[in-house]
């Protein structure tokens, strides 16, 4: 390609890079501009960055060194002023957008909870799993239930009264025998020069305490 014909393909360039920056208001790296122009203008990425660099040179559009990455965006400076009606419809369309974002992001929020929800919740083959398993429990009860009601070694509510009567006796019985050992074992500890847990290992006394057992309730 001659001199002429690069000169003039780089021109074009500039021009088509400078009326997208101002458009777009935004700013763009050299690869993000290829990137959105390419396809429309058959733009090379050599051409582009080229392009961009002399427009910066010629102080066309602003450049920014961000370490090893430059960003361009337009001179707001040559960007025609926005008369007052042009601001009212600028802040009318951010409210309008924020109202946009707001509702969007309420969406996302139920759609996560709906997930949430779904995700801890039991699939098909799972709940399908558990009536199994609960099945086969009931089947296990009722056979269960069954053999109670058709066992013959019942208790009767006389034999059961019988049994409470004995257990209430046997439980008199046994507070008021400990209780007269207590007493006996107070009135030798008097005189005994020792402690109460050294007399009851050289005499051999066991106590209740020591095999963990304790008077039954009364019924």
């Amino acid at each position: 390609m001659s001199k002429g014909r690069e000169a003039a393909a780089g021109g074009g360039a500039a021009a088509v890079l400078l009326r997208y920056l101002r458009e777009q208001n935004r700013p763009y790296s050299a690869q993000d501009a290829f990137g959105n122009l390419q396809r429309e203008h058959g733009l090379g990425k050599a051409a582009v960055v080229k392009a961009l660099e002399q427009l910066a040179q010629q102080g066309r559009v602003r450049e920014k060194v961000y370490g090893k990455q430059k960003i361009y965006f337009a001179d707001q400076e040559q960007l025609p002023a926005a008369s007052d009606a042009e601001l009212r419809g600028l802040d009318g369309e951010i409210a309008a957008r924020s109202g946009q974002l707001q509702a969007l992001q309420q969406s996302c929020r139920h759609m996560e909870a709906e997930l949430k929800d779904l995700n801890s919740s039991m699939t098909t083959p799972e709940i399908a799993k558990e009536i199994e398993a609960l099945r086969k429990d009931c089947a296990s009860y009722t056979e269960k239930l069954e053999r109670i009601k058709t066992a013959t070694n019942h208790v009767t509510p006389e034999e059961k009264e019988k049994v409470c009567r004995e257990q209430q006796l046997y439980r008199r019985e046994w507070r008021r025998r400990k209780r007269m050992a207590t007493e006996l074992l107070d009135a030798i500890l008097e005189g005994y020069p020792k402690s109460k847990k050294q007399f009851f290992e050289e005499v051999g006394i066991e106590t209740d305490e020591d095999h963990g057992v304790e008077l039954p309730a009364a019924t």
